[in-house]
């Protein structure tokens, strides 16, 4: 019986892990240069870590489970509740700011469509104990500097920037009271994911008053700082935080990745616990999902029983990514990466000194692989072909005389060496005292 895997996950062939790894390898160089720490956590954290952070909607969006203890758990679906109980437990001896990175596999029972499945990647920055809007262009920086890196363009992709403190000033101002606000988040947050005449039906129920309904419609179609500053009130809570998202318009200007952003009052990130600045990353075209999104949520540590810390972040998923890559030719076929020594054998006699030959290699850091069987001389060099070695190493009976002849499987060249000489010059890695 073949049972295939199971619906929304993905199985990973060694061509499927060369992608997936040049997508976490270029995550976690992009998080190191710009200066983050990586840290993980378990993938099964206790249930209530989640309700906390999102309520209890949130469980028919996990795959949860009662223990043999009767403790009821569940996969993580997004990490950072697990990096606000870390940071909690440790609060007191943890230097400040505290800049982490984590690339988790991640778990949610929604329904696998494209570019979102039921397990998969993410790669998570966050700056906890800064409260500069420096640290948000930091983080909107470091995802723009990976996306450089994988060959992504301002033509490509765009950071599409707004404020929830801006917003909820704003809307407060205009008579919306705070226990109103969460419903009108979600809603303007699906804005435009639905038809305008649905989202109006909606809005109507949310906001009955025509005049207050109009300002919010006009508000959310801004599309620029001026005129969102046409909006805000001389003594309003909104001015701070507009200087501010002005501020951070100039410091991504000055990092030089401007051209990578945009306002747009339209990102507002349903999730409650943003508290500042929220971004999304999308495609130019806006033909995907969003690549990624974050903000800041100066908040949680205080949700999950620690101080009240400032804190922003992001998350990237590989699966839209890997798709908007693959569009642009940027993906193509990352490569396994090839041994540097194929052992091939003239003559199944020389097959232990062919495994004496393998393990020094393997021993001095070199990668090194030979055949099994004792094919012909023709059929292995085949087989180093198939491999893309980058050379291969023929023992034959210059054995005799010391010698190995190495071939370089991209020239075709073939140099007579002296067995001891070669093995000289390989510098073996340094042993521990167990070894």
């Amino acid at each position: 019986m073949k049972l295939p895997a199971v619906k929304g996950t993905r199985d990973f062939y060694p061509q499927d892990m060369a992608i997936r790894n040049f997508l976490l390898d270029g995550w976690k160089a992009a998080s190191l240069r710009n200066g983050f720490q990586e840290y993980d956590a378990p993938i099964l954290e206790h249930l209530k870590l989640f309700q906390i952070k999102s309520g209890n909607e949130i469980v028919e969006q996990l795959f949860s489970l009662t223990d043999r203890g009767g403790r009821d758990l569940a996969l993580r679906a997004e990490i950072t509740p697990s990096l606000a109980r870390m940071v909690n437990q440790r609060i007191n001896t943890l230097p400040k700011p505290i800049k982490w990175f984590s690339l988790p596999r991640l778990c949610r029972a929604e329904r696998p469509q494209r570019g979102r499945l039921r397990e998969f990647f993410q790669w998570n920055i966050d700056i906890i104990g800064a409260d500069s809007v420096l640290a948000d262009a930091e983080v909107i920086f470091c995802a723009i500097d990976y996306l450089r890196q994988v060959g992504l363009t301002a033509k490509d992709i765009v950071v599409r920037i707004s404020s929830r403190e801006i917003l909820a000033a704003v809307l407060e101002q205009e008579g919306i009271k705070k226990n109103n606000l969460d419903a009108l988040y979600n809603l303007l947050d699906k804005r435009a994911k639905m038809p305008a005449d649905k989202f109006a039906g909606l809005l109507l129920k949310n906001v009955p008053e025509t005049k207050r309904r109009d300002k919010i419609t006009q508000l959310m179609d801004a599309k620029s700082l001026d005129e969102l500053s046409a909006f805000i009130e001389p003594a309003s809570q909104a001015q701070e935080p507009m200087n501010e998202l002005k501020r951070l318009f100039e410091l991504l200007e000055i990092m030089g990745v401007g051209r990578f952003c945009e306002f747009d009052m339209g990102i507002v990130r349903g999730l409650d616990y943003y508290t500042g600045v929220v971004f999304e990353i999308y495609d130019r075209e806006s033909k995907l999902r969003a690549i990624g999104g974050g903000g800041r949520y100066d908040n949680l540590l205080k949700l999950f029983g620690g101080p009240s810390l400032p804190a922003t972040g992001f998350g990237i998923g590989d699966c839209v990514l890997q798709i908007l890559l693959e569009q642009k030719g940027l993906l193509g076929k990352p490569a396994e990466k090839p041994p540097d020594y194929f052992l091939a054998r003239a003559d199944r006699k020389y097959l232990d000194q062919t495994v004496e030959l393998a393990a020094k290699l393997r021993q001095a850091g070199s990668s090194a692989v030979f055949s099994y069987k004792s094919a012909s001389l023709g059929k292995q060099l085949r087989q180093a072909s198939a491999q893309q070695a980058l050379n291969t190493i023929i023992l034959g009976e210059e054995l005799e005389n010391d010698q190995l002849v190495i071939k370089n499987m991209d020239t075709g060249e073939q140099r007579l060496v002296q067995k001891k000489h070669f093995l000289e010059k390989i510098a073996p890695r340094k042993q521990s005292k167990n070894s």
